[in-house]
């Protein structure tokens, strides 16, 4: 009875908070997990993103993003959250069901490869959805004609293995609740310049997108 009263409080409270976007102050958070991957990596690049978001898009999210556990019932404080890194994860039983029950109530999940995390993402998502797949979004989905219009689809900022960018998403009744953005390193590109040295118009790009994705979660 507790889980289900804290999805309708969830579905309740943050749904309009995050209609409002241009209004009610929210906050947005980053994800902690175990398994020895770095979830702390790219620390410069929420903050930015952030900013970014409330000077071009009139959001007004919270400057300095929380940091919450998978497991956690803080979880559901956020309408949004986004998971990086570059190693391991390992969610438990409880974590898992955590997640699901926080994507079934409203909540959205971006996850940004930062190199090497790939393979334990989707092993993880498994134990959280093992009914569904990951799906490849085309160029022409919504979250590319936001704001900032990306015919070609996800951007490359960073290279890896030579391979293009892919977005992938899991639905749940058609509603996008899981973003997974793969051989792009949106993250890297959101940090302060003087970290990678990218040149400005890749930072926008990375920017851009990443406003697209807050702009798309805050109005679908």
């Amino acid at each position: 009875m507790n889980k289900i009263f804290r999805i309708l409080i969830f579905f309740i409270t943050i749904t309009p908070v995050i209609a409002a976007g241009q209004g009610a102050a929210v906050k947005i958070a980053l994800v902690k997990y175990n398994g020895g991957g770095d979830w702390y990596s790219d620390p410069t690049a929420l903050p930015n993103l952030i900013k970014f978001c409330n000077n071009n898009l009139n959001t007004n999210i919270i400057s300095t993003p929380g940091t919450v556990e998978v497991g956690s019932q803080d979880l559901f404080n956020y309408p949004f959250a986004q998971m990086t890194g570059h190693g391991n994860i390992v969610f438990s039983e409880s974590e898992a069901r955590n997640l699901r029950m926080y994507l079934e109530g409203g909540g959205f999940l971006h996850v940004d490869d930062n190199y090497g995390l790939d393979e334990y993402f989707r092993r993880e998502m498994k134990k959280v959805f093992p009914e569904k797949e990951l799906v490849e979004l085309p160029p022409d989905f919504p979250i590319f004609n936001q704001r900032f219009k990306f015919p070609n689809g996800l951007p490359k900022i960073h290279e890896h293995d030579n391979k293009p960018p892919q977005a992938f998403g899991i639905f749940i009744d058609n509603r996008l609740v899981c973003l997974y953005t793969y051989e792009s390193d949106l993250g890297d590109g959101w940090e302060d310049p003087e970290i990678h040295n990218d040149p400005e118009e890749v930072r926008l790009k990375a920017l851009q997108m990443g406003a697209n994705i807050i702009s798309y979660v805050f109005n679908q």
